[in-house]
């Protein structure tokens, strides 16, 4: 048995929905527990409902704003020094169980300020003592288990300190292999740490020695001889992405950088849960109004292209919790924009399929030549409408461009929304009706 090309992409498409379902429904379905598959992807963990993060508007929370002391770093230095920070404050909020936090960073002159988004912390004193720390750096010695040779690096059990600290490192910098010119990380320490690593690599020669930030393992390289003048280089296979986030993480230590808290401010849910309730009600009741629409002037291919619709909202709301995308009221706007711009690609394909019947062709005929000539005006339409989405997110962290978090959210949940959109709308639609429309012009 073989499968035309119109049917082999619905099957992939069932394929899809019925995994994007797996991922949107909860843990329970009127009261039957829903089946779960023990799998583990990186942070995802299949084997457990994937849950919806919602921001501060929605969920409530804690907004922070700290204050870097910048004082004691060279100018030179202050951007790599608040990049640093901004990683090390992620990582300990990301710890703290706040995985839809935000952090961003204001620089205004010589003000180097961190704006951090809590949703959900109602303990901010908790909350407060974790992230106003300095942060600490050590370089320590593994020990493992009886048996385990130092290359089973996940059978660490404990660290043993050193006297060498992130106060003896200079820098830690970006730069080339002469040899291979592969990517690798320069440590440059002070003269307080070269006396220090001096005498640490030559009693480890053939030893990792690792680099803890905050407690947490940041690399461990292999001591190859006594390092004396105080520079090493980290090899390994870096690529230059990894090279540059480790070098940023090693400067957090190297740079120790103060923060004061300015202003705290516990932000209630803008949307209560009769809110939230009244909301689904009203998108559900538009998108009602939507799918008559398409079926009393459309027909059979109004139901196909609502069908499509439907699609196009499961495979939203999975990717929303797969990445995840913090879900607040700009995003929720966005959403509903991306919605209305679908809706908009199926009526210009109908109507285009309408003037191909008029001139006289097959059906088939015209419904391919209806999705060829209208892609044009959908292209240009969604391009633009892209462009603007990017220009909003700001993706390159532009200064002269938007910075607002609720701006940003608005734009990505438009972005990926439109992306959505055309697949559901040209690849989905097109092949369903090519599956189950059979040329019914009468209720064009």
């Amino acid at each position: 048995m073989t499968f035309s090309k119109p049917q082999k992409v619905s099957l992939a498409t069932l394929i899809l929905t019925l995994i994007a379902l797996y991922i949107i429904l909860p843990a329970k379905v009127f009261g039957l527990d829903i089946p779960r598959i023990n799998i583990k992807i990186g942070t995802l963990d299949f084997g457990k409902e994937i849950e919806l993060k919602q921001g501060l508007d929605i969920k409530g929370g804690l907004q922070v704003t700290l204050k870097a002391d910048m004082k004691d770093i060279l100018s030179q230095d202050r951007p790599s020094a608040l990049e640093s920070l901004k990683n090390v404050i992620g990582r300990r909020v990301d710890l703290f169980g706040v995985s839809e936090s935000g952090v961003k960073t204001a620089v205004s002159g010589d003000d180097y300020r961190l704006i951090l988004e809590l949703p959900g912390i109602t303990d901010a004193q908790q909350a407060l003592s974790l992230i106003g720390q300095t942060a600490k750096m050590e370089f320590a010695l593994p020990l493992y288990t009886p048996g385990k040779t130092a290359s089973d690096a996940a059978t660490l059990s404990s660290f043993t300190p050193t006297d060498l600290t992130g106060a003896d490192l200079q820098r830690a910098t970006v730069t080339f292999e002469s040899q291979d010119r592969s990517p690798a990380v320069s440590l440059t320490f002070k003269e307080t740490g070269k006396t220090k690593f001096a005498k640490l690599t030559k009693e480890n020669i053939g030893k990792p020695i690792a680099i803890l930030l905050d407690g947490y393992p940041l690399t461990m390289p292999t001591v190859e001889t006594e390092i004396i003048d105080g520079n090493a280089i980290i090899t390994g296979q870096f690529s230059t992405e990894d090279a540059k986030a480790l070098s940023v993480q090693l400067n957090a230590g190297a740079l120790p950088v103060p923060v004061t808290v300015l202003s705290q401010k516990n932000i209630p849910a803008t949307l209560g849960q009769e809110s939230i309730t009244k909301s689904v009600a009203a998108g559900a009741i538009g998108l009602s109004m939507v799918v008559f629409f398409m079926i009393a002037y459309y027909g059979w291919m109004g139901v196909i292209a609502s069908v499509g619709l439907v699609l196009y909202g499961i495979f939203t709301l999975a990717l929303y919790k797969l990445i995840p995308v913090v879900l607040s009221l700009p995003g929720i706007a966005g959403f509903l924009l991306s919605v209305g711009m679908a809706v908009d690609s199926n009526i210009l394909v109908f109507e285009r399929y309408k003037e191909e019947i008029r001139a006289g062709r097959d059906w088939r005929v015209g419904l391919e030549l209806a999705f060829g000539r209208a892609w044009d005006s959908i292209k240009d339409a969604n391009t633009a409408t892209i462009i603007t989405g990017l220009i909003l997110f700001n993706p390159l962290e532009w200064n002269f461009l938007n910075t607002s978090g609720s701006v940003r959210g608005f734009a990505l949940t438009l972005i990926l929304g439109i992306f959505i959109s055309l697949f559901t709308g040209i690849v989905v639609t097109r092949n369903l009706l090519r599956i189950f429309f059979k040329g019914q012009t009468n209720k064009i």
